[in-house]
């Protein structure tokens, strides 16, 4: 069993789930948490304090949240099996029921900030002689802040912007990718509010977070426009041009796929017990052609106004969602595959498998098709604005850039 099994179990009717039609019942508790953000550690190890821009190693380095950290790296695909390698989807898993996570997470899976061996900066190698990541799971933009300037240490480590002060000083820095704002949203809370009014409420969430979303959002672009003020003034300090490197802003994926392209039926349990994607067919309409857009057009305008490059991601999944028509669980018979298996982490809010935390999150293939997004957009000019989108039936190599709507 996947999921929310626990929470079937205090249902008050066996009747299989159907469209809602009661009033609104609020949870007084959460059925799973979702924190969304946290990072990866530094790739390679750091250079001489002496070194100064164009002097030092070239680096590329990558700040924010979980959607560009490496969340979810452990996983290649989803398996229903609970043991063992899990059909070969786990990649922390050692031997019989041994498992460990730093061997994808490294240092960063005690700390929880979970910087993977495959996260988006790792696909900069090409471009750059050193990749840094700075990101860690779960942060918000007081995280990224300088602390002289109002940021907030998390899990254990400084604020970005102060580590990125010392990364500047050591490396020649050409481009820094920023993911950030989704927990000032909080993305957690939706997916969490959304998840068990399916699973307990029998009600819809999209009416009641769309109006949460709208009251948030001016304040969060607010704090994402700070955000990149504060690594242009890390960056003037130590000594670079604005036009010496490039800040790459970019939005973020849709985990799930709209109701049309759902392999399971909204009624009965498969959505919950094997999907791992328990959401109504209108909030799943919901998220993907109104919320994740909306966020997407939001962030435009404030790479925009900030001169930074922007990456938009809202269709990088399409068709490789969790519980997508079109891709499908790895088995014992069907292998994890770059082309068949989902892109994207299941919800798994009683942790059979793993963190509840990885949860709709970009999986290690998906993560692969993320730093083919980056690499090609970092090829682009330096002020483009573009979507990075995936071949049918194809691995990351598929993947291009058009026009961000």
């Amino acid at each position: 069993m996947i999921g929310f099994r626990t929470s079937r179990t205090a249902r008050t009717s066996s009747t299989s789930p159907t469209s809602p039609s009661a009033p609104r019942r609020r949870l007084t508790a959460a059925v799973c948490t979702l924190p969304l953000l946290v990072g990866a550690l530094v790739a390679a190890g750091s250079g001489p304090a002496t070194a100064s821009p164009g002097n030092g190693p070239t680096a590329f380095v990558s700040m924010g949240d979980s959607y560009i950290s490496g969340e979810a790296g452990r996983w290649k695909g989803n398996s229903l099996t609970n043991s063992g390698s899990r059909d070969g989807t786990d990649r922390a898993w050692v031997s019989g029921s041994t498992y460990d996570p730093s061997r994808v997470y490294g240092a960063t899976a005690a700390n929880g900030c979970d910087r993977s061996d495959s996260a988006e900066v790792n696909g900069a190698g090409g471009s750059v002689q050193k990749v840094i990541n700075l990101a860690c799971s779960g942060a918000v933009s007081d995280n990224v802040f300088r602390s002289a300037n109002g940021g907030v240490s998390y899990k254990g480590e400084a604020p970005q912007a102060d580590q990125l002060a010392a990364v500047a000083a050591a490396n020649d820095v050409k481009a820094i990718a920023l993911s950030i704002g989704g927990n000032d949203l909080g993305f957690a809370d939706i997916i969490t509010t959304c998840a068990s009014d399916y699973i307990v409420w029998y009600s819809y969430c999209y009416d009641d977070q769309q109006t949460a979303v709208d009251s948030k959002i001016d304040g969060v672009m607010t704090k994402v426009g700070k955000a990149i003020d504060e690594i242009r003034a890390v960056m003037s300090t130590a000594g670079y041009s604005s036009s010496s490197y490039r800040i790459v802003l970019q939005s973020y994926p849709s985990p799930i796929p709209r109701a049309a392209e759902n392999r399971y039926s909204e009624s009965g349990w498969s959505r919950v017990n094997s999907g791992g994607c328990p959401f109504w067919n209108r909030d799943s309409d919901w998220a993907r052609d109104s919320l994740v857009p909306q966020l997407a057009g939001r962030l435009k305008a404030v790479a925009a106004a900030k001169g930074a490059q922007f990456l938009d991601l809202r269709d990088m999944l399409q068709g490789r969602e969790v519980c997508a028509k079109s891709s499908k669980l790895v088995s014992a018979t069907s292998p994890a595959s770059a082309t068949t298996s989902e892109w994207a982490r299941w919800i798994d809010s009683s942790e059979t498998q793993g963190k509840v935390q990885e949860s709709m999150h970009p999986n290690h293939f998906g993560q692969l098709a993320l730093q083919r997004c980056l690499a090609l957009a970092y090829a682009q000019s330096a002020t483009a604005s573009n979507s990075c989108r995936n071949t049918a039936g194809s691995d990351a190599s598929g993947m291009y850039l058009t026009a961000a709507p």
